[in-house]
């Protein structure tokens, strides 16, 4: 049978050895790097199962050689994990967000290396199986489309990754580089206002796109996506969906149908900003956020994040879901609504 591969790069002679031997003994076969240089070319040598990397280093530091790696179609799937003896939380999430899918904290112990390695290793096996789901779900958006055998080639080999809430996905004026398809959880776009102001643009759930429409427009992302619930996401390079709409204009017909609701969707929130209520505006948000969440009588969502959809102040939020509540509509308790009388909240008058 053969041994799962890993490779270890650290400059530190004693710890890439002590390390090693720990390994060793757990029966997994180790290859060792003494700088980033190195420890890319095992990695393009060996392809091995798990890359645990220091960051600082001499010649290439660890953020460096995750770049290197995710650039390349055999190495960008490995699962990777930083030691490290930095604890700055902008450190830990710089190397996140980057791709990273893990980081160990120096000094650790036998249980903790093993444990993060067994727990990569699962999480492997885990998303090839999320890989039939993925495109279960795309069947949807691509029945009938003749590029579908392409598509799948497509998201086989790519890599499902997990956000936390809040995390910053992309920014607004960076380079639109993918289509997200979300598999669990949900994301939330927005715009900034002259004055400084947060406008959500839209909530996006599972089995949806989001990205679709700055990929069309330009070169540029034209709003932020920030995790609004703990999600797991894929993403199509922009390169493959190019190739993908130039081919098959079945699938360009989709995604235009996308676009189009899009724009009905933002015509529609711009309408009830120049012409609704607060009251009515609210009515609005809890109803389109309650079909989110058609499988739960509640949901969880803030103040600020509710303040930002509906365009009003946090502080008319909260006088209004208080009257709300004292009118039997909605239920609120620690931060979860439950709408009491989806009718009466349709019906609503302006």
């Amino acid at each position: 049978m053969e041994k799962t591969r890993l490779l270890i790069i650290e400059d530190n002679d004693d710890i890439r050895e002590s390390t090693s031997e720990i390994l060793q003994l757990a029966s997994y076969e180790v290859f060792q790097a003494s700088n980033g240089k190195q420890g890319v070319d095992l990695a393009i040598k060996h392809i091995p199962d798990v890359i645990l990397c220091d960051i600082m280093m001499p010649e290439l530091d660890g953020y460096g050689v995750l770049h290197l790696l995710s650039k390349r179609e055999d190495t960008a799937l490995i699962p990777f994990i930083f030691i490290t003896a930095k604890t700055d939380r902008i450190e830990i999430r710089k190397g996140i967000e980057m791709g990273a899918d893990d980081y160990l904290t120096k000094p650790f112990d036998d249980i903790e290396l093993l444990s993060a390695i067994e727990s990569r290793l699962k999480k492997k096996e885990r998303q090839k199986s999320l890989y039939s789901n993925i495109l279960s779900q795309m069947t949807n958006l691509f029945h009938g489309a003749h590029g579908l055998d392409e598509l799948k080639k497509a998201f086989d080999e790519r890599k499902v990754k997990s956000f936390k809430k809040k995390q910053i996905i992309y920014y607004e004026g960076d380079t639109a580089n993918a289509v997200y398809l979300i598999i669990s959880g949900s994301v939330k776009t927005t715009k900034m206002t002259e004055d400084g102001k947060e406008l959500m643009t839209a909530v996006y759930s599972p089995e949806e796109y989001f990205g679709i429409t700055s990929l069309f427009a330009g070169k540029e992302y034209k709003e932020t996506a920030e995790v609004l619930e703990d999600a797991t996401l894929c993403s199509v390079p922009r390169e493959v969906i190019d190739q993908l709409l130039y081919k098959y204009p079945d699938i360009a017909e989709k995604f235009i149908k996308i676009l189009a609701q899009n724009v009905i969707t933002h015509e529609e929130q711009l309408l009830q900003l120049a012409y609704f209520s607060v009251r009515k505006r609210m009515a609005e948000v809890l109803l389109k956020i309650h079909t989110k969440h058609p499988h739960t009588e509640n949901f969880e969502i803030s103040r600020e994040n509710l303040a930002s959809m509906a365009g009003m102040a946090i502080e008319t939020v909260s006088r209004i879901l208080s009257d709300f509540k004292e009118e039997n509509l909605i239920d609120r308790n620690a931060g979860r609504i439950t709408i009491l009388d989806v009718s009466r909240l349709q019906k609503l008058k302006n």
